[in-house]
């Protein structure tokens, strides 16, 4: 649309690009200002996703920890009483499975108007980003903290022997964290 005393040009908003129409021959030109609402959804349904791994692995740190289920020691350590093993490890890991929850909210179903009206629906993909980037660190930190447990639990099952490979990662991990016999910095 022409203004008075404005450009031969104007702007046109469509949900995935800017659109600038010349007048006089219809050529549209692409303004390349594409919409990130898709890369906000894959990256949110990436969050909900791995999130679950940590659900699983928090269970399953729960029935390594708890000697009603598993039938070894409190917290996989001698001596509960005194010491508390894996009791705070169990709650990290807990507490970062119900912050995945709430970061999992889908940041590409919120939007703001921005740019003075220009932006009209903001894909609110660098926020989708960060959260997935966050969420997948406490996944890792979760399953890091599975993989100790359960190399903790194979330790009161000495000298019987499991598989090679988990034999072998069993060792890999021993060569950095020894067995935990008592409370120190984990």
């Amino acid at each position: 649309e022409k203004r008075a005393g404005g450009p031969g040009w104007s702007f046109f908003k469509k949900d995935t690009d800017t659109r600038r129409s010349i007048e006089g021959g219809g050529l549209i030109i692409s303004g390349g200002n594409f919409h990130g609402e898709y890369p906000a959804k894959v990256l949110d349904f990436l969050a909900i996703a791995v999130t679950e791994i940590a659900n699983i692995a928090e269970r399953r740190i729960e029935r390594l920890c708890n000697p009603s289920l598993s039938g070894l020691p409190a917290f996989l350590v001698a001596d509960g009483g005194f010491n508390s093993g894996f009791m705070i490890a169990h709650c990290t890991a807990a507490a970062l499975a119900s912050e995945n929850k709430v970061l999992c909210h889908p940041s590409s179903v919120d939007t703001i108007s921005t740019s003075a009206a220009k932006e009209d629906h903001v894909s609110m993909g660098g926020f989708a980003a960060r959260k997935a980037l966050e969420v997948v660190q406490n996944v890792e930190t979760v399953l890091a903290i599975e993989l100790l447990a359960a190399c903790q639990g194979l330790e009161f099952h000495r000298p019987l022997k499991t598989t090679k490979p988990l034999e072998n990662l069993h060792a890999l991990v021993r060569k950095h964290v020894r067995p935990w016999d008592g409370d120190r910095q984990m």
